[in-house]
């Protein structure tokens, strides 16, 4: 028997994601960092939330959420992902279950209507939920959840409701992260790594360090070898990975689903197409 790993699309074996939340202005010079060096992820919104329009901020103020119109003309069609983060950013885990789930339920209702998407991620408000805010979620459609915890690991989601990150981007560790992921992870004869960072984008602003993004995205941006990708496009491929079916004698690989799938086992890479059976020994 041999070893069998799943590759990304191309048969790449790494892929980089990023989580930012609450739909700040300070997200449109993120998303102009991240599509200078080919980075791409999801942003969490609060759809009851989003400032007034032509609201002015007072002089100093961090926090600054946009309006409807602003967060429409930035995300919209960007090749960003928007995901819920609660329609008003509660506490979900103290709410009774159907105040939990129509926070929930309601803010996905208003972002797919407004961005014309079908929405199926989340990030946790406050990071902070319980089994009923979990069992929620699953009435409400939503397939994957950012917590706020942070593993300083590459390993591939278990857990998707209680998902958690490789790091948050003020992590003292995250050059030194960025270059064991670039070096050393998802190499030859080994499983895929996924490298997932999250904050939130006002943050450069209250901590004055910019550069923390600027120089993460720079270093990892642009590279052949790894898959750049939204949450969902993640959680979507890894998803339709889990469904190929193997024979029992190593051989075969059927695909019964609609994407392009890879793995790698000694003897090479191998492309599986929708539909497909593979032969690979």
């Amino acid at each position: 028997m041999a070893n069998i790993f799943m590759r990304f699309p191309g048969g790449k074996a790494k892929a980089l994601t990023l989580s930012y939340d609450d739909g700040v202005e300070q997200d449109i010079r993120l998303i102009e960092i991240m599509k200078k060096h080919g980075l791409k992820g999801t942003f969490n919104l609060n759809s009851g939330l989003y400032a007034p329009e032509g609201k002015v901020y007072p002089e100093g103020a961090i926090h600054r959420r946009m309006s409807k119109s602003m967060a429409l003309e930035l995300y919209k069609d960007s090749g960003m992902e928007v995901a819920v983060h609660g329609l008003t950013h509660p506490f979900l885990e103290q709410l009774p279950t159907n105040l939990c789930t129509y926070e929930i339920m309601q803010d996905r209702i208003n972002l797919e209507e407004d961005y014309g998407t079908i929405v199926r991620g989340m990030a946790y408000p406050f990071g902070t939920y319980s089994d009923d805010v979990v069992a929620s979620m699953k009435q409400s459609g939503i397939v994957y959840s950012r917590t706020v915890v942070s593993t300083e690991k590459f390993s591939i989601p278990t857990d998707w409701l209680r998902l958690p990150a490789t790091c948050h981007h003020n992590n003292p560790r995250l050059m030194e992260l960025a270059q064991q992921f670039v070096e050393n992870a998802g190499k030859s004869n080994r499983g895929p790594a996924l490298f997932y960072l999250w904050g939130h984008s006002y943050e450069f602003d209250s901590d004055d360090n910019w550069n923390v993004i600027e120089e993460f995205a720079e270093y990892i941006g642009g590279r052949e070898d790894i898959w750049y990708a939204t949450n969902i496009e993640i959680y979507d491929y890894i998803d339709a990975y889990n469904r190929l079916i193997f024979s029992m004698d190593w051989t075969k690989v059927y695909n019964p689903t609609a994407t392009e799938l890879y793995f790698e086992t000694r003897q090479g890479i191998y492309c599986v197409k929708p539909g497909e059976t593979v032969n690979y020994k």
